[in-house]
């Protein structure tokens, strides 16, 4: 990586699907196929989904998935969901640039909030969102539905 970073912050269309994929997949530690994932990303563009995406030049290095909604508890709201950087840009101030860029987005879409869930096994990203302002409100519970 040059020691010149040359950031740039766009959001992306369903047929960047396949750029997005690598990052994705090293935030889900390949618990997830390639195929399973595109399959699921191309459908979320048509369920009031957005992506945006983090450059250093021309090189995506960072994604963070944006689903507005309007919220009983806090009015129009901007979820972020699977926020991912490259390791190699990470602690060098690129991911506060990425995510000051999302937070003017949301207030320019009307948003009151953005919110977020973070794995409970990673917690360098629990202390650089806390830094970021944001704070705990509870627990995500996940129950999967047996199809069977």
């Amino acid at each position: 990586m040059s020691s010149s970073l040359s950031l740039s912050f766009s959001e992306l269309t369903q047929e960047d699907v396949p750029r997005i994929l690598p990052l994705v997949s090293a935030l889900n530690e390949g618990r997830i196929d390639e195929a399973t994932l595109s399959e699921r990303l191309t459908a979320m563009w048509g369920e009031n989904y957005t992506c945006m995406g983090c450059f250093d030049r021309d090189k995506l290095i960072g994604v963070a998935g944006l689903w507005l909604q309007t919220r009983h508890y806090v009015g129009k709201s901007c979820e972020l969901d699977h926020v991912y950087l490259l390791p190699a840009y990470r602690g060098k101030g690129v991911g506060e640039k990425f995510m000051d860029f999302i937070h003017q987005w949301t207030k320019e879409k009307g948003c009151q909030s953005t919110e977020l869930n973070a794995y409970v096994t990673n917690p360098k990203s629990h202390k650089f969102y806390f830094n970021q302002g944001y704070a705990v409100l509870g627990f995500h519970f996940q129950r999967k539905i047996d199809h069977e």
